[in-house]
C-alpha cells in the first residue's frame, strides 16, 4: 500500500464514506469524482449580493457628465463633515485615541459585544431617570451602520415588512432588501417641516410589520420632531404594537431654536433600538464606533433580542479595540464649546444657504432645524427643459461644477440635498452659482406671465 494513502475499510453494512475525501493518490482512489456531479466552473454572485442595491452610488454613478473645466467644484453632496478640513475633532478627541494606542492595552480581540468599561461609559453617558441605562443594555458595533444592520437582522425575518421614511436615508432599503425584508414607506410633509404623516404611516402596518424606523434628526431633511409629535409617534407604535429602530445618529445636533428629545425618554412601553455613535457628533466618521442602547423596560425584548444581538455581533467580533479604548476620555472630556462650536457652524451655514436658495426664483428651500441637510424643492414647471431632479443636478454639474444629490437617492424626486458643512465662503460662491444656473433656464409657467413680470 502506498504510504500516503489512508483506507478506510467497509465492515460490510456500512459503506466506506470518507474514501473520497481522505485517499490520497492510492491505487483505488476514486480520482476526486462525486457521484451525480458533473465538475466544472461555475461560481455565481449570492442571493444576497445580487439583491443588495444602493441607489445613491446607483444614480451618482450613472451621472456620466464632466464639470465645467472653468469653475473649481464644490461638492455640496458628500455627509462627511471632515472633508474640508474646516471642521477638525477637538483635541482632547484625538489626545484619547493617542494615550489608548499608547497604552498598548488595546491591541487585541475585545468581547464582540464591546469591553465591559467602554459599554458602562456608553450608558453613563446616556442614563436619564426616564430612560435608565446599564453596560447590558449597550451593545458596541462598526459605526451607525452596522448597528442599523444589527437591528434589522434581529427584528425582522425574510418576507417581513418595515417601515421606513420617504424621504429616508437610503442604506435602510439597501440592507433590508439584502436580508429578503420587504420596505414600505411613509411620507414625511415638507410643508409641515418634514413631520410624519401619521395617518399614511398607521395604514401601513400589518400583521408581517416587524419595525418602524425614526430617524430624527433627519439626513436628508435636516429636520427635528418636537416633543409633541415624537409623542404621536409613540402612541401609534404603541396602539399597533411594532418595535421602534430610532436611528439618532445627529441626536443633540440641533440649532438653538430647537430640543433634540432622545425617543425612549418618552415612553415606557414601547421597546426601542436607539442607534447612535461617534460619527458625527465628534466628526470623526472613519473612526467606526456605533452603539446600539435596548430599551425595554416592559421586558417585549426579553432575553431573546438580547441575545439575538449577541450572536449577530459575533460575525465580526466588534468595533475598533482602540476607539474603544478611547471612549471614556471621549466621553468626559470632549468640552462643551467644541459641541457649540460645531452647532453655531451649523447653523449660520444652514441660514446662508436657506437665505440665498429662497431668493432663486424657483426653487423652494426647507428651513432645516440640525443635522447637515438642506433639502430643497425645484418647481419643476419653471424648468421645463429637465426631465427630473437627476437631470437638473446633472446640468448643474456641467455648467456650474456643483454637485449636489438629486433626492431621487432618498425616493423623494424633484428636490435636491444640500450638505452644509463646506466652508462659509464655499457655500456662498455655490449658492452664487446655482442662482446664476436657474436664471440661466427658469422659464414662467404657462399662464403665470403676471407673476413672472412682477
Amino acid at each position: 500500500m502506498d504510504p500516503y494513502v489512508i483506507q478506510m475499510n467497509s465492515n460490510g453494512n456500512f459503506p466506506s464514506v470518507l474514501d473520497v475525501h481522505v485517499n490520497i493518490g492510492g491505487k483505488n482512489s476514486k480520482q476526486g469524482k462525486v457521484k451525480g456531479r458533473k465538475a466544472r466552473w461555475s461560481v455565481k454572485p449570492s442571493e444576497m449580493s445580487n439583491k443588495t442595491f444602493n441607489p445613491i452610488r446607483t444614480i451618482v454613478d450613472g451621472m456620466k457628465v464632466k464639470p465645467n473645466p472653468n469653475k473649481t467644484m464644490i461638492s455640496l453632496s458628500i455627509g462627511d463633515p471632515t472633508v474640508f478640513g474646516n471642521l477638525p475633532t477637538d483635541p482632547e478627541v484625538t489626545q484619547a485615541m493617542k494615550d489608548a494606542l499608547d497604552s498598548g492595552k488595546y491591541n487585541g480581540y475585545a468581547p464582540s459585544i464591546g469591553y465591559l468599561s467602554s459599554r458602562e461609559e456608553v450608558a453613563s453617558y446616556y442614563h436619564c431617570p426616564e430612560a435608565p441605562l446599564e453596560a447590558k443594555d449597550v451593545i458596541l458595533t462598526s459605526g451607525c451602520s452596522q448597528a442599523i444592520e444589527l437591528c434589522l437582522a434581529v427584528l425582522a425575518n425574510p418576507g417581513q415588512n418595515i417601515l421606513v421614511p420617504r424621504p429616508g436615508f437610503s442604506l435602510y432599503r439597501t440592507l433590508a432588501e439584502s436580508m429578503g425584508i420587504e420596505v414600505k414607506l411613509y411620507n414625511l410633509l415638507p410643508e409641515k417641516s418634514w413631520k410624519i404623516d401619521l395617518k399614511q404611516l398607521e395604514a401601513l402596518i400589518d400583521e408581517k410589520t416587524a419595525c418602524l424606523i425614526v430617524n430624527n434628526p433627519s439626513n436628508p431633511c435636516g429636520s427635528v420632531f418636537s416633543k409633541s409629535h415624537l409623542q404621536k409617534i409613540l402612541a401609534v407604535a404603541a396602539r399597533q404594537c411594532v418595535p421602534i429602530l430610532a436611528d439618532e445618529i445627529y441626536g443633540d445636533m440641533v440649532f438653538s431654536d430647537s430640543k433634540f428629545e432622545p425617543l425612549a425618554n418618552l415612553s415606557t412601553n414601547v421597546p426601542i433600538l436607539s442607534c447612535g455613535g461617534l460619527a458625527k457628533r465628534w466628526l470623526v466618521p472613519g473612526w467606526r464606533l456605533g452603539w446600539i442602547l435596548i430599551h425595554d423596560r416592559r421586558n417585549i425584548f426579553g432575553n431573546e433580542i438580547r441575545d439575538g444581538l449577541v450572536k449577530l455581533s459575533q460575525r465580526i467580533l466588534g468595533p475598533c479595540t482602540l476607539v474603544q479604548g478611547a471612549l471614556k476620555n471621549i466621553l468626559r472630556r470632549t468640552p462643551q464649546e467644541f459641541y457649540h462650536n460645531t452647532l453655531s457652524f451649523l447653523k449660520s451655514n444652514a441660514d446662508l444657504c436657506y437665505g440665498a436658495l429662497s431668493a432663486i426664483p424657483g426653487l423652494r428651500p426647507v428651513r432645516p432645524s440640525g443635522a447637515m441637510y438642506l433639502m430643497v424643492e425645484i418647481e419643476m414647471e419653471h424648468f421645463p427643459e429637465f426631465e427630473n431632479d437627476v437631470e437638473f443636478t446633472e446640468r448643474l454639474v456641467a455648467e456650474q461644477s456643483v454637485h449636489c444629490l438629486p433626492a431621487t437617492c432618498f425616493e423623494y424626486p424633484n428636490f435636491f440635498r444640500v450638505v452644509i458643512t463646506v466652508p462659509e465662503v464655499m457655500m456662498l460662491e455655490a449658492c452664487g452659482r446655482i442662482q446664476e444656473f436657474c436664471e440661466q433656464h427658469y422659464h414662467c409657467a404657462e399662464g403665470s406671465q403676471e407673476e413672472c413680470d412682477k
